[in-house]
């Protein structure tokens, strides 16, 4: 019997490169799902929508049962455009843009009870409090459960790809119960924040249900968050490893969006995307019939020699970049403006502040429980104090 085998999780990327030479479309007989690892059949599966659905759990979930089931990354057109209307406008990149001072603001905020001391977590002081906090603000969630926030969101993200909800039915029912009682508050009392926007919309005279503003709820606390903690934690890594990067862009700022890109195709935050074959197709020359879920390995895509010269160096100066780490087609991150603003202004902040700044030589790097999301837990780091 065959087995995918299984990834180091801080260095998934040889397992990768393996995968695309012997078996690039693979199936693992135990579970049936078929892994996809090369950037041209990656690209087909995350675009063609009509091919590779994103239908998950039925057509009837349950309010509490399957949170994410009518959600924007599970739903296919013509449904998806119209839900997907209704929150571009919050993530335009004018409105993007407006967040900016906050996020600059927060950023300082929670830089300066440490850059006197040499030394932090990087994780924990910064790159894990940043996005929830700016999430949880633009949904009007109270700062007290910000932390109750953050918990359900990193639950949720330990599943791997195309497990069902069943693991953590706790979170998922304290989730809905929570989004629940948020909505129920905004009915009786709009205000500025998303959930209220979401709940005065209408899609050709119709409200949103409940299970499609949940839906809504659940994937911008997830997706509003995980994505960008990795990224800076993962932008902080590709620096300290690539001797004169950090100085490079200290002393060129203006490098630093071309830089981030390459740490989104370096170490992509999000490695994996699932989907489920609407009708028979084929893949390379493998028949794959109708219903058969498929994982697409976005981390593997972009490492795939065959698209960027040299795929295992980290090149800040490289160009073209056409990384996957954000999708691609009608399921392309709609979060990404934010998710590039909010890295963009805290690695600006930690370049500038914290000069010299290097992981830990002793430091033991443990990566997020999750198939799905690419992150260390902690980052312990030090510079030039003073």
């Amino acid at each position: 019997m065959v087995h995918f085998p299984a990834l180091e999780p801080l260095n998934p990327f040889p397992q990768y490169e393996a995968m695309r030479r012997s078996d690039p479309v693979f199936q693992d007989e135990e579970t049936g799902a078929w892994h996809v690892f090369g950037y041209d059949d990656v690209q087909r599966v995350l675009s063609e929508h009509a091919t590779f659905s994103s239908r998950m759990g039925g057509d009837n979930p349950t309010e509490t049962g399957q949170l994410f089931a009518a959600s924007l990354i599970n739903t296919d057109p013509p449904r998806h455009r119209q839900l997907r209307s209704l929150v571009t406008q919050a993530f335009t990149p004018r409105s993007v843009e407006a967040l900016a001072p906050r996020i600059l603001a927060l950023t300082h905020e929670l830089l300066d009870p440490v850059v006197a001391t040499g030394s932090t977590d990087l994780i924990d002081q910064l790159a894990y409090p940043l996005p929830v906090i700016v999430i949880a603000e633009l949904m009007g969630i109270p700062a007290a459960d910000r932390d109750r926030f953050k918990q359900w969101s990193d639950m949720i993200v330990s599943q791997a790809p195309g497990a069902d909800e069943s693991g953590h039915p706790d979170t998922h029912r304290e989730m809905a119960e929570y989004f629940m009682g948020m909505i129920e508050e905004r009915r009786r009392q709009p205000g500025s924040d998303l959930i209220s926007a979401l709940l005065a919309a209408e899609i050709d005279g119709q409200k949103l249900s409940v299970i499609e503003l949940l839906g809504f709820c659940a994937l911008l606390l997830v997706a509003g968050n995980e994505t960008t903690t990795n990224l800076i934690g993962n932008a902080v890594l590709c620096f300290a490893e690539s001797p004169g990067t950090a100085e490079r862009l200290v002393a060129d700022p203006a490098l630093l969006p071309q830089a981030i890109e390459e740490v989104l195709r370096y170490r992509s935050p999000v490695q994996s995307m699932y989907r489920i074959s609407a009708v028979d197709t084929t893949l390379r020359d493998r028949s794959i019939p109708a219903g058969s879920p498929l994982v697409a390995w976005i981390g593997s895509a972009n490492r795939d020699g065959e698209q960027f010269p040299d795929p295992d160096v980290f090149d800040v100066g490289r160009s073209p970049n056409r990384h996957l780490a954000f999708g691609q087609g009608i399921h392309f991150c709609l979060g990404a403006p934010l998710a590039r603003l909010e890295a963009k202004v805290a690695l600006q902040a930690v370049l500038s502040r914290l000069p010299g700044l290097a992981v830990d030589p002793g430091a033991q790097l443990e990566r997020m429980e999750s198939t799905i999301v690419y992150g260390v837990k902690h980052l312990p780091v030090s510079w030039q104090a003073g």
